[in-house]
């Protein structure tokens, strides 16, 4: 396999390893072989973010990032001293996930906003790069992304689902759009428009396992692997070879993420 590419965002801690004798080690190895040369493990609430940096911690090829997830209410909160701290380790590459979800949580959602604030701070004051999830909260999203000058530290915004102009403003922030396997699906038209116009520099891939498998394992658990099928799903959308936007993508992540090949 020549080619190689990233999977910028997966949550190796939630695998299914049915497939693979119940073992990471096996995972990983089957999406090294469909070419998968590294692997950012994000964390998403103050239980796994130590599982998540062991796990950057025992592998050569695996990065981590540290932050609570929007929806997550469960555990402690941290504050932005306690998220510095747990960056400080070098195989921390970003904080995050972090940003709003007004789909899964009701009521007043201003702790969501306040928590999102927290990690922008956080991001800013270690110099390390944002992972933002962002779900039927774009407009709050945006806002305070530009209130916290988030542009200082720029980021990915993770399983992208939204508009050119989404795109366009995000990337105006020093931001780059990461693409999931939604991308592959039929129903994804608009989408699929963005990953055509998008600029090549701006562009990650990523599986967000073990969840939103892409075409062909739409409806599966979904692993690193898989990765794959969505960069070869847009180089294909835009009629240039899957080598080239493979060598693009991961040269986008290294130089967002400061990390060395």
């Amino acid at each position: 396999m020549t080619s190689m590419l990233v999977d910028s965002h997966c949550h190796l801690d939630r695998l299914d390893l049915s497939r693979h004798e119940g073992s990471l080690d096996h995972a990983l190895d089957a999406a090294r072989a469909a070419g998968v040369g590294h692997f950012l493990c994000v964390s998403i609430d103050t239980e796994n973010l130590h599982t998540v940096s062991e796990l950057a911690a025992r592998y050569a090829d695996v990065s981590a990032s540290v932050g609570i997830h929007p929806n997550e209410r469960e555990g402690e909160e941290l504050e932005v001293e306690q998220l510095v701290a747990y960056a400080a380790p070098e195989h921390v590459v970003a904080i995050g996930e972090t940003g709003l979800d007004y789909f899964r949580s009701e009521g007043d959602l201003e702790w969501q906003r306040e928590r999102f604030r927290r990690h922008i701070a956080a991001a800013k004051e270690c110099g390390k790069p944002l992972i933002i999830h962002m779900r039927d909260a774009t407009e709050d999203t945006l806002r305070i992304l530009r209130e916290e000058n988030a542009h200082e530290v720029g980021g990915v915004m993770h399983c992208f689902v939204d508009s050119w102009d989404t795109a366009r403003a995000a990337m105006d922030m020093n931001f780059v759009i990461s693409f999931s396997g939604i991308v592959t699906f039929r129903s994804a038209s608009e989408l699929q428009e963005v990953a055509r116009r998008l600029p090549l520099e701006r562009m990650l891939v990523e599986t967000d396992s073990p969840y939103l498998a892409p075409v062909p394992y739409r409806g599966k658990s979904n692993e690193p692997a898989f990765v794959r099928h969505v960069a070869e799903f847009i180089a294909q959308l835009r009629g240039m070879e899957f080598e080239e936007l493979a060598r693009i993508t991961t040269e986008n992540y290294f130089r967002m993420f400061g990390e060395k090949k």
